[in-house]
């Protein structure tokens, strides 16, 4: 009965990352560093993918997806977090919260969709072989692509859903960086217990069973890829591989954050950076580091602007 006469609070304060001035300004460059060269690597990535006529094929139109994904992903973020590194008062108004946490989802769900297409592409060009270039035509890619987005699009907005209607009268302190669904539900002057059972299963089970389904794909596949023989062999173990890597580093964050119980852990921020910031960062460098093909691609994309400076 008492919250019918709740006043709603208009502000969210973050306790941010650290409340000590030498250590923030530590923090601040080093996750600036961190945010620029994400920026610039998945941007490289997406312009060589889209410049290179030897990159056109459903592989890396899924990694540029992917890239323009992270970009925005650690966008949501990380320009907050900096700003608050450097400011006094750590605060966000309730419907910035809210849109935040929303497109936060939003390209979360882009990403878990994304890094499932790229796991159904490998599958398709190591089991169907002679038919891969009609299944995984460019405007098959495209359909997928728009759904990955379509679907980011309705988990987002099935979080928020749930979650506006929900009195939050005060406290309004986050000891976090960012808005999302754990510390802000806890922040409800309403009893949470089944939303966030609910939310667990939605977000935690739903996101550690798919992890251990691509697992499980991409062991099928490489068991498959061992008993063949020559460059492709190699060229496909290279290139799951490092899928894998990429998959284990998106997925494990989000196991730990979402499918247990939500209670601040002192553990808890640390997973949130990697999650957050250093995770679109290392995408870029593991997809190319590794990959011989797109390191041809880029130097040839360097050769092509060379003369056009000197001129």
């Amino acid at each position: 009965m008492e919250l019918k006469n709740c006043t709603r609070i208009r502000e969210f304060v973050f306790l941010s990352l650290t409340q000590d001035q030498e250590l923030s300004s530590v923090l601040f460059l080093f996750l600036l560093l961190v945010y620029v060269t994400t920026l610039l690597g998945n941007f490289l990535v997406a312009v060589t993918v889209t410049c290179d006529s030897c990159l056109h094929s459903p592989m890396y139109f899924l990694l540029r997806n992917l890239s323009i994904a992270d970009i925005c992903f650690s966008s949501i973020t990380a320009p907050k977090v900096l700003v608050d590194l450097l400011s006094q008062r750590k605060a966000i108004s309730f419907n910035g919260c809210f849109a935040q946490r929303f497109f936060f989802h939003l390209v979360g769900g882009v990403d878990v969709f994304s890094l499932s297409l790229m796991a159904l592409d490998r599958y398709v060009a190591i089991f169907k072989p002679l038919h891969y270039v009609t299944i995984m035509s460019r405007g098959r890619c495209l359909g997928l692509i728009v759904a990955a987005w379509m679907g980011g699009f309705v988990h987002s907005i099935t979080q928020i859903s749930l979650l506006l209607p929900l009195p939050f009268c005060g406290p309004n302190v986050l000891d976090t960086f960012y808005c999302d669904v754990p510390q802000v539900l806890k922040l409800a002057c309403t009893d949470i217990f089944m939303l966030e059972l609910l939310m667990i299963s939605n977000n935690g089970l739903l996101v550690t069973l798919w992890f251990f389904f691509l697992l499980l794909s991409y062991t099928v596949i490489l068991l498959v890829v061992r008993s063949q023989a020559g460059e492709g062999r190699r060229k496909a173990m290279s290139t799951c591989t490092s899928h894998i890597t990429v998959v284990t580093l998106h997925f494990v964050p989000c196991i730990y954050v979402y499918a247990r119980p939500f209670t601040v852990l002192p553990t808890d921020k640390a997973i949130s950076i990697t999650f957050t910031v250093i995770s679109p960062l290392l995408n870029p460098l593991i997809y190319t580091l590794r990959n011989q093909e797109m390191k041809s691609a880029m130097r040839r994309l360097k050769g092509r602007l060379g003369p056009s400076e000197r001129v």
